[in-house]
């Protein structure tokens, strides 16, 4: 099968053409504030894009909850590093790559169960992976030797991963693009705050025992498998058949035809545990996410876009996470968890205040002048102010650190730091996403792959760098790279991004088993 991915040009012209046979589905409007919208709803009441707005945001809620957990086991166990170091016989920087292991997890899982959840659905992958994470969970809390512990956090990130890619696929399956921002915005909210509210939870838990944060997130694990099997149903549609079969025009009804009467179950008519293909679809084979990501690098704005974010950007959050023990050595488990809090009020803020929606209205203003159509570079004006409240954040808190400031001085750098990622992982997410609408999950997988190695990276020599140059020298350091190296990155895309878009070249992913 000859694969290909269509240049901007040929993504305008899709859009276009689904605008002409599609008008209305949930009472919105295809053409919506004049600017034109993706994917085309159909009028079946099974279609993911027609169901109550109740149902979609209850699927939200599950993927956000696995997101949330995504990077929730990888930093609560943060405050009991101390109890691990005594219960293994390890140094900082061996418990350091505790940390590590999981985010190793997260990175490789997307490239498995991607192509699996295009094939037998959304859904159990989902549910799969669950049990994995709960299992290795139980193991984690169990085991007996260094040894076993790695492995087990290794598992707890291969089952959790994915809320990565298949968990966008499941919003991009639930919601039209210009709700996009929004979602996207919730969505990197969950996987912030997971990894934010990781160490306050842990801290409470060591009051008890370093085994007990363990066993807690067994406990969140179990909930989750319980609602996913409730309350998730399958989101992966056969959306070019049923548009050839069904009328775009018509209004959704529950009355709408059955799966019966058009020969196909999908979604909720689908079995409760579906092991089959889905039907309607073209299936790609097992190994299509792994040869999707090598690809991607054809395509340049995605990897300087990844890579530049989470390399001179991004990962400076896990030598902040990683640190603080160390740098509040003097504290206990209990007050280390807390001081975590500026963070995650910086990253709600953030989202709340100016990060999804904020993106989502600038976008729809320059489109206006722009004819209507939305340019992904659009995203990227966002990017540069939270550049800068990053870079403030690392300066601050590593001055702080090296002269023993007040505590409230380092929250206050926690919450310019944390704001910043936070925005700039929705820039960048929303950016990606936008360049090539029809591939998202090849993106999403991209993105996640990289965006978890670099965090599987830092915590091998953040501790040596910070024992070897000092505490202001090595935050600023990183500061000055994310100043210099991020807005370099960023800059470059607003300038070249549109020409690179228009130099791919065909022959990528076929869009049925992305869209």
């Amino acid at each position: 099968m000859d694969l290909k991915l269509p240049t901007q040009s040929d993504i305008v012209a899709v859009l276009e053409k689904q605008t002409q046979s599609s008008t209305e589905a949930n009472d919105l409007p295809i053409e919506q504030h004049g600017t034109h919208v993706h994917p085309t709803p159909t009028s079946d009441p099974l279609d993911p894009l027609n169901w109550s707005q109740w149902r979609k945001h209850t699927v939200l809620g599950i993927v956000m909850f696995k997101y949330f957990l995504f990077t929730y086991i990888t930093t609560t166990t943060v405050p009991s590093f101390a109890e691990i170091q005594l219960q293994y016989d390890i140094n900082y920087s061996q418990v350091n790559w505790t940390v590590a292991i999981p985010a190793l997890g997260l990175s490789l899982g997307p490239l498995f169960w991607s192509s699996l959840a295009d094939i037998y659905g959304r859904r159990i992958v989902f549910i799969v992976g669950s049990i994995i994470a709960l299992v290795s969970t139980i193991g984690v809390a169990v085991a007996g030797n260094y040894s076993g512990y790695m492995a087990g956090r290794f598992f707890q990130g291969i089952g959790v991963s994915p809320a990565s890619s298949v968990g966008m696929a499941i919003v991009t399956d639930l919601f039209f693009d210009y709700e996009r921002g929004q979602k996207l915005g919730l969505w990197v909210l969950a996987i912030d705050s997971g990894l934010l509210l990781g160490p306050p939870f842990g801290g409470f838990l060591n009051l008890v025992s370093a085994q007990w944060t363990n066993w807690f997130n067994a406990i969140l694990f179990a909930t989750l498998l319980v609602l996913e099997l409730a309350l998730m149903p399958e989101t992966l549609y056969p959306r070019a058949m049923m548009l050839q079969r069904l009328s775009a025009t018509e209004k959704p009804s529950v009355n709408g035809p059955c799966a019966e009467e058009t020969g196909v179950k999908r979604t909720k008519s689908l079995p409760f545990l579906n092991i089959t293909p889905i039907p309607g679809l073209a299936h790609p084979p097992i190994y299509a996410s792994l040869t999707r990501f090598f690809l991607t690098f054809r395509f340049s704005v995605i990897p300087v876009a990844v890579l530049g974010y989470s390399f001179t950007w991004y990962w400076w959050m896990m030598s902040v996470i990683t640190m603080v023990p160390s740098a509040y050595a003097s504290d206990s488990p209990l007050i280390q968890g807390l001081l975590f809090l500026g963070l995650l009020i910086g990253s709600l803020i953030a989202e709340v205040g100016c990060s999804g929606r904020l993106s989502d209205a600038i976008v729809e203003r320059l489109a206006k002048r722009n004819g209507g159509i939305r340019a992904p570079e659009m995203r990227l004006w966002l990017a540069y102010p939270a550049i800068g409240l990053t870079v403030v954040g690392l300066i601050v808190w590593g001055i702080s650190v090296d002269k023993a400031y007040h505590w409230i001085v380092g929250q206050m750098a926690f919450f310019l730091f944390s704001a910043g990622i936070q925005i700039g992982n929705t820039v960048t997410s929303s950016y990606i996403i936008d360049a090539y609408p029809l591939q998202s999950s090849s993106v999403v997988i991209f993105y996640a792959v990289f965006l978890n190695l670099s965090a599987f990276a830092n915590p091998f020599f953040i501790a040596q760098w910070e024992a070897a140059v000092g505490w202001t020298w090595t935050f600023t350091t990183q500061a000055l790279i994310t100043l210099v190296a991020g807005t370099g990155i960023f800059v470059s895309l607003h300038v070249f991004g549109p020409s690179w878009r228009a130099r791919a070249v065909p022959g990528w992913v076929n869009p049925e088993f992305d869209s």
